[in-house]
């Protein structure tokens, strides 16, 4: 076996693997965009009825509209935005016209709006159903007596607030809640980062692919000298 093989076949076999890696994630890529393509459409789809019972796989972004009433407690949940900063989602319960009560995520104020009192009673509510995954290894626990939450927890907030652990994202609420910005259910925050692993393991085979060929063409320069 010539000298050259070894590192010659290391090289090819070790390309080949990264350009099926590369697309691969091309696959998935197309896999995501599908997914989130599906999603978007169930989001600004036509609302349905609020469930009997809540399924967080089954209902997860349904439509719904909703007539009833905002009550006044609420719980803040720190968040932050680009571009301005520090400030609270405001989770309150709802009672819907036919006596359901369930969370509405109202949407966000700034930091110093927290003690601003914001209006309640009668409202028209267009949103979606959502199940937040807001807590990771790093988020804070909840402070539940100081009323600051580090994650929208809908089973301790429907304790906290009596209702159904049901929540509603809001889009529109009319008449509208002034001095709240709603936040509604969107794809932004789920990953898909499948174009950059793309681009990193074909840029991974080229250079691969490169340093054979000059190892190899150093071999041949050795062995013809």
């Amino acid at each position: 076996m010539s000298r050259i093989t070894l590192p010659l076949l290391t090289g090819l076999i070790g390309t080949a693997i990264l350009v099926w890696l590369g697309t691969w994630q091309l696959q998935r890529l197309e896999w995501k965009q599908n997914i989130l393509s599906q999603i978007e459409s169930r989001i600004g789809g036509d609302p349905a009825p609020l469930p009997a019972i809540g399924n967080p796989e089954a209902d997860r972004y349904q439509p719904v509209q909703l007539t009833g009433t905002i009550e006044p407690q609420e719980l803040f949940v720190l968040v932050s935005q680009k571009r301005i900063g520090a400030g609270y989602l405001v989770i309150s319960p709802f009672v819907t016209e036919d006596g359901r009560r369930i969370l509405v995520d109202r949407g966000f104020i700034p930091v110093e709006d927290r003690s601003v009192a914001r209006d309640g009673g009668a409202k028209d509510i267009t949103g979606n159903l959502h199940w937040p995954d807001d807590r990771t290894s790093s988020t804070p626990e909840n402070d539940i007596t100081g009323n600051t939450w580090f994650a929208r927890d809908i089973d301790a907030m429907s304790d906290a607030l009596n209702t159904e652990p049901l929540l509603v994202i809001a889009r529109n609420m009319s008449p509208a809640d002034p001095g709240v910005t709603p936040l509604p259910v969107d794809t932004s925050g789920i990953p898909n980062d499948h174009l950059q692993y793309a681009i990193t393991w074909f840029s991974l085979a080229v250079v691969w692919l490169v340093g054979t060929i000059a190892l190899v063409w150093r071999l041949r320069q050795t062995k013809e000298g």
